[in-house]
C-alpha cells in the first residue's frame, strides 16, 4: 500500500484547515503531525522555506517531496487526486473561483488583527472592514447551499475555517458583522454541518482559540466583559 500523505499542521491555523478539508473531500488518505509554532522544531525549519504551516509531505521515489502554501497544496490535490472535482470545469469560472479564494485570504488577514488587537478602536475599525467584505460576498452568493452551486468547491474550503472563528467569537459578543446577510448566514450554516469541515480541527478547537485570545489579551474579550 502506498504510504499516506502527511499534513504538517497547527491546531488553530485556518490555512491548515483548508488543506485538511480538501484532502477529506478528495477522499485522500493522510496523516497529521502537529507542531508548536511558538517553538518550531529544527526538522520543520529545514523543510519549510517560510517557516509556516501547512506543509504537505508526499512520498516519492524512496524519498519525499514537500509542498508549502495552502493554495498550492489544494491546487495540487485537485490536479492529481481522484474523487470529486472541487474546481469548475469552465476556465473563466475557475479563474473567478481562484479570485474569491484570494478574497478569503484577505479576510483572514483582517481577522488576524481583529482577534489579536488590544485596542478597542482598532477592533471596531476591523469589525467595519469585515462587515464590508462579507457584504461583498453576500452580493455574490445565490440561493445554493454552497458558494456557487449545490456542489462543494475550493472556495468553500477556504471560507469554512473563516466562519469557524465566528462560531467562537459569537460566544463572546455579538458584533453584528453578519447582520442583514441571510445568504452568508445560510452558507456559514451549511459549511459548519459538512463532515470534512467538522473533521478539520480537533474537538478542543474552541478552548484552544479562547486560550489564544487570552494570551494576546484581545480587545475582543474585553467586549464580552463590558457587556457582562
Amino acid at each position: 500500500m502506498t504510504a499516506p500523505l502527511t499534513l504538517i499542521s497547527h491546531h488553530l491555523c485556518p490555512y491548515v484547515q483548508r488543506a485538511a478539508i480538501t484532502l477529506a473531500e478528495k477522499g485522500v488518505r493522510f496523516e497529521r503531525v502537529y507542531i508548536d509554532l511558538a517553538n518550531k522544531p529544527d526538522w520543520f525549519l529545514k523543510i519549510s522555506p517560510l517557516g509556516k504551516v501547512p506543509l504537505l509531505r508526499i512520498p516519492r521515489d524512496g524519498g519525499e517531496a514537500i509542498l508549502f502554501e495552502s493554495t498550492v497544496i489544494c491546487e495540487y490535490l485537485e490536479e492529481t487526486q481522484p474523487g470529486v472535482k472541487l474546481h469548475p470545469a469552465d476556465p473563466l469560472t475557475r479563474a473567478r473561483h481562484r479570485g474569491w479564494m484570494e478574497f478569503g485570504s484577505a479576510i483572514l488577514s483582517d481577522l488576524w488583527i481583529y482577534e489579536t488587537t488590544q485596542d478597542a478602536e482598532v477592533l471596531e475599525t476591523k469589525r467595519g472592514v469585515l462587515n464590508t467584505k462579507f457584504a461583498t460576498v453576500e452580493a455574490e452568493l445565490g440561493d445554493d447551499p454552497y458558494f456557487a452551486s449545490a456542489d462543494f468547491s475550493l472556495v468553500d474550503a477556504v471560507f469554512a475555517p473563516i466562519f469557524r472563528y465566528f462560531d467562537v467569537f459569537d460566544t463572546i459578543s455579538d458584533m453584528g458583522i453578519f447582520d442583514k446577510m441571510p445568504r452568508v448566514t445560510a452558507w456559514r450554516k451549511a459549511l459548519a454541518a459538512r463532515a470534512s469541515v467538522k473533521a478539520a480541527v480537533t474537538e478542543d478547537y474552541p478552548e484552544r482559540l479562547m486560550a489564544f485570545l487570552e494570551k494576546h489579551e484581545a480587545a475582543l474579550l474585553r467586549s464580552r466583559r463590558a457587556a457582562a
